[in-house]
């Protein structure tokens, strides 16, 4: 983390299942709020409501993740031995 400059991120950029490429600490820079590559989850969200959080840090960015095919999962079709005659 060394030579690292954090940026001041608002609460309210901090929304349901984001994630970010750096650990995300609380204001005091040193307490670790959320950890590079995790996703926020509804008990993140209800401690900063409840703590009365104004804003976090980090040296990271959101991961905005894209839709990939690879890897996906894809249903094993059957083999068809005849195909059967239509009348």
């Amino acid at each position: 983390m060394s030579g690292q400059s954090f940026s001041k991120l608002s609460v309210d950029k901090i929304k349901l299942g984001i994630r970010f490429s750096a650990p995300v600490f609380f204001d005091d820079g040193i307490n670790m709020f959320l950890a590079e590559g995790k996703t926020v989850k509804p008990y993140h969200l209800n401690s900063i409501i409840r703590w009365k959080i104004t804003y976090l840090l980090t040296y990271g960015h959101v991961i905005h993740d894209t839709p990939s095919f690879i890897g996906a999962h894809i249903p094993e079709l059957e083999n068809v031995e005849e195909l059967e005659e239509l009348n």
